[in-house]
């Protein structure tokens, strides 16, 4: 039996963040392909220096999967997507559409959106990130209005990395994009996306409960 592949994560996070930390991309992706995984978990205090060794930026995920080492969500998940047909087309030419669309996903979609949140999470306006962001999502509106899914009428790894880059729900709700919205729905309607998200909740809520025993004693 193949060895599962490993996880890493953070072992507590604060409230905010739950649901969103991005190891939910590689459960997720695992969950779907039917592969075996372990979470394993590094501090969250002292995140910014205590596993430099695997990950440069102080982040989390990264994912060991035999001699395999990798940091970086959009790296771990097309690893992971290339071991089947699950989440990667067998195709060459299908399957470079969906290495496109992730690193879309993080590069011209991500990249303007998280700014965009950061700043609306701290009460901040930038007309310039504002503006911007509109643009990419109406440029993205003309693409999934025009189809169910991104590459191939099947769901990939192209739609769980672009859905869970969307689905803030700060974000979902700005502006009136029903493409946009009608697609994330119904990726996030998945249950593979339902178990991988109730799996990273109960991690951190029994978390919680062992700092609350930890305090008591």
């Amino acid at each position: 039996m193949v060895d599962p592949v490993a996880i890493w994560t953070y072992d507590w996070v604060p409230e905010g963040p739950r649901g969103f930390v991005r190891d939910m991309r590689l459960r997720w992706a695992c969950e779907e392909m039917g592969l075996r995984y372990t979470i394993e978990t590094v501090p969250f205090d002292g995140r910014e220096t205590n596993h430099l060794d695997r990950q440069p930026f102080g982040q989390v995920p990264f994912l060991d999967d035999g001699p395999v080492q990798l940091f970086e969500s959009g790296a771990a998940l097309l690893h992971l997507a290339r071991k089947s047909d699950v989440l990667m087309p067998s195709g060459p030419v299908e399957a470079a559409q969906v290495e496109q669309w992730v690193i879309a996903a993080l590069n011209s979609i991500e990249m303007v959106t998280m700014p965009w949140v950061v700043l609306s999470w701290s009460k901040q306006q930038s007309d310039a990130i504002d503006g911007w962001l509109d643009k990419r999502l109406g440029q993205l509106e003309v693409v999934l209005a025009g189809r169910e899914y991104l590459v191939a009428d099947r769901f990939t790894a192209a739609d769980l990395m672009m859905a869970d880059v969307l689905r803030l729900e700060l974000l979902r709700a700005h502006g009136d994009r029903p493409a946009r919205k009608a697609y994330v729905d119904r990726i996030l309607s998945r249950p593979a996306f339902k178990k991988a998200l109730a799996d990273q909740l109960a991690q951190y809520e029994a978390a919680d409960r062992a700092r609350e025993e930890n305090e008591d004693a």
